[in-house]
């Protein structure tokens, strides 16, 4: 495991809706020098007391497909506390409940048939402030958008591209990396109210409707990197 020995521990608060895979899944971060689990919960209703009282670093949600309630309080258990950053582990094949958790602020995708290593390694990643969508998931999500079989993200000329100014272009980057609008205004020494503004600018000027939308057309036109590909 990661070792990260002296520093002030990650704090995470885990919803898992099945006890024992919950169990484990604590069990695992709190063997992992750096992590320490502060609260657990079995649904993202149970959750928000919780993620408001404790102010963990991470909130990890186990995504299941039973009846929905883990993706739909995804949003609510978000703004619990602004301080926190929802992860989620999901199944390989419930692509669209994985996309519907991106859209709704989770900045970090981990899937469940990955090794327990990678997993530790994206919390630290999306502990520091960038996100954790794996190649594999932001491939599936550009051949869906290809296929048709996701709502098309409107595709600008270069010429639109070209509009853009440097800052909007260093707004872009930093969205793609998951970052909040008073993280990025941080990293830029702008005010929060400069990003949306900047953020508004952008939106009209590629046609599309939201942050994710925003991430997935910086990859397909080479406005930011993809994220790392994590190898087992």
């Amino acid at each position: 495991m990661t070792s990260r020995s002296g520093s002030t521990p990650i704090k995470l608060l885990v919803v898992c809706h099945q006890p024992i895979a919950r169990a484990g899944l604590s069990a695992l971060i709190r063997t992992s020098d750096g992590l320490t689990v502060v609260a657990e919960a079995s649904i993202p209703a149970e959750a928000i007391d919780a993620a408001a009282s404790e102010r963990p670093d991470i909130i990890l949600l186990d995504l299941n497909n039973q009846n929905g309630q883990s993706v739909n309080g995804l949003a609510a258990l978000r703004n619990a506390t602004a301080s926190s950053r929802v992860m989620v582990l999901a199944d390989p094949e419930d692509n669209e409940l994985l996309h519907l958790a991106v859209r709704l602020g989770a900045t970090g995708v981990v899937l469940k048939d990955r090794s327990p290593e990678i997993l530790v390694k994206a919390i630290e990643k999306v502990h520091a402030g960038e996100a954790w969508i794996d190649r594999f998931t932001v491939a599936t999500i550009l051949t869906e958008l290809s296929r048709g079989e996701l709502p098309k993200i409107a595709t600008r000329t270069e010429d639109d591209i070209a509009t853009l100014t440097e800052r909007e272009r260093e707004v872009i980057t930093l969205v793609a990396l998951g970052l909040r609008n008073k993280q990025i205004a941080e990293r830029l020494f702008i005010s929060d109210i400069t990003v949306r503004h900047h953020l508004t600018s952008v939106f009209s000027k590629l046609g599309v409707s939201d942050r994710f939308e925003l991430m997935i057309f910086a990859y397909r036109h080479g406005l930011a990197d993809l994220p790392p590909s994590p190898v087992d």
